[in-house]
């Protein structure tokens, strides 16, 4: 049977980053029947090289392993491929010209939930030092009219990288505890909203019952919603 639309998920980083993902592409998409769910294809392989480690020099690039991935989905018949992982954008060109099927950004997910609605004028982020350095966020914030506001390195050491660490041991109390700290400094900072750029923040964040979740976006949440509109401009064509 052929397949109008087949969403692809590079995932793996981390592997509960991915069934989140998951879990708000069904919480995205109306539906009355499993068969008007979106039809995805996963590559949940944890073993992909430490993205932080990677861009901080001490690790391996794990774009190889990011490669096989893509070109995996590709062969399974993926028609659209998102990354189930805020850092791993930094290799996004290299792995789009790479798939015969267009990669979803999940930056220009994020910027759409401003678009049309009364804009924040400082935003909060919470994110790797990579992504931080990438300044995709930033870029798209300064755009539209929007100023952000960033961890220091001394919060960065001391809450959100083990704070992330621990969400990937499985420690998510401690690693919503840590998280939230970095979240009230970046709000006492004058952030009136937050955006949880890294996938491991929110589910830890839910965790606590983080009061910060509401003024967050979540971009991992606002790439599902994204998915589900295309999902349903041609859900049709699929029976």
């Amino acid at each position: 049977m052929s397949t109008p639309f087949l969403l692809g998920i590079l995932g793996g980083m981390g592997p509960l980053a991915t069934l989140d993902l998951m879990h708000k592409l069904l919480r995205a998409t109306p539906a009355s029947s499993d068969q008007q769910q979106i039809p995805h294809v996963v590559w949940n392989v944890p073993q992909i090289a430490d993205r932080q480690q990677a861009l901080a020099g001490t690790g391996p690039s794990p774009l190889p392993q990011l490669l096989l991935g893509v070109e995996q989905l590709n062969r399974a018949g993926a028609s659209h491929i998102v990354i189930a992982c805020n850092t791993a954008h930094h290799w996004y060109e290299a792995l789009a010209q790479h798939s015969d099927a267009p990669l979803l950004h999940i930056v220009d997910a994020t910027l759409a939930v401003f678009e049309g609605k009364e804009k924040p004028r400082r935003v909060g982020l919470i994110a790797t030092q990579g992504t931080l350095d990438a300044g995709w966020f930033q870029h798209g914030f300064a755009s539209m009219g929007i100023e952000s506001v960033q961890p220091t390195p001394e919060e960065l050491r001391q809450w959100f990288v083990p704070g992330c660490y621990a969400v990937k041991r499985g420690e998510l109390r401690t690693g919503g505890e840590l998280l939230s700290l970095q979240a009230q400094a970046l709000r006492d900072r004058g952030a009136e909203r937050l955006v949880l750029a890294c996938t491991e923040v929110p589910v830890a964040l839910a965790e606590v019952t983080s009061p910060h979740l509401a003024v967050s976006i979540d971009p991992a949440e606002a790439l599902a919603q994204q998915c589900a509109r295309l999902w349903l401009t041609q859900r049709e064509a699929w029976h």
